[in-house]
């Protein structure tokens, strides 16, 4: 797995105040149901943002994540992975996702990030779309570049190229590639082979990697990886800001 239950992610820049975070079920377009977190901002949002999980699925680092999220400004949802093969929604160190996670289907994915963009829209957060992923998550976000949901710009933190490179002739939405530079899940070297695919297709991307850095090193546990963490948040905020979010609440 990718971050622990005890896990937390750091604070953003200069966060903002939250108007109110919870647990919500949402309904798929299959009909599935979809557990997800969501928090908003108190002042108008400055986009959406949807938060996709390691393989754990959605456990309290990413309930938190998506309260960091709207620090920065973003209505934000996490969504889980599981809804189509267990009703139980907890999701603790004993949860058994290596027998769920072959049946997570890029395509449900796609269709359950649509559901929490439309979820965060009824809500009153409309403007630019986004996401965030880890891990396995970190690949489900870089594949929806080339999938059917309107974003304009997807985020990847430990993502594994061999989950991605398919789709890598259909990929169009720009990619944020936040790479730990010590990931012992990822070799440094397939990161740059996947760069250097996205290069020769013509995909827009940007990928930074942090020397030294383990994987799921974005928890604020990790006292030396701080500076890394402030530098992340940084690029995402910078990110966002050029495809579509503004620079700030408005």
């Amino acid at each position: 797995m990718c971050h622990s239950t005890d896990s937390r992610p750091p604070a953003p820049p200069d966060p903002g105040p939250v108007a109110e975070h919870e647990p919500v079920t949402l309904t798929s377009a299959d009909g599935s149901r979809l557990a997800a977190h969501v928090a908003l901002p108190a002042r108008p949002p400055r986009g959406r943002m949807v938060v996709l999980p390691d393989v754990r699925g959605l456990h309290p680092y990413y309930r938190d994540l998506v309260v960091r999220f709207a620090e920065a400004g973003f209505a934000t949802a996490a969504i889980d992975w599981f809804g189509r093969t267990t009703e139980n929604d907890e999701r603790g160190d004993d949860f058994p996702f290596r027998s769920h996670l072959p049946h997570v289907d890029p395509r449900n994915v796609a269709a359950d990030v649509s559901v929490a963009l439309e979820h965060l829209a009824g809500r009153g957060a409309t403007g630019p779309a986004f996401t965030a992923g880890f891990c396995f998550g970190g690949s489900m976000s870089w594949r929806l570049s080339a999938g059917p949901v309107d974003l304009s710009g997807v985020i990847g933190f430990y993502g594994r190229p061999a989950l991605v490179r398919e789709v890598i002739p259909e990929m169009r939405r720009p990619l944020l590639l936040l790479i730990a530079g010590n990931d012992s899940v990822t070799p440094a070297r397939e990161f740059e082979e996947f760069t250097g695919e996205l290069a020769e297709a013509g995909v827009p991307y940007e990928a930074h990697a942090y020397p030294g850095a383990p994987h799921s090193f974005f928890d604020r546990a990790y006292a030396e990886w701080g500076e890394a963490c402030a530098d992340a948040w940084r690029r995402i905020l910078d990110f966002t800001g050029r495809h579509g979010a503004p620079a700030g609440p408005a």
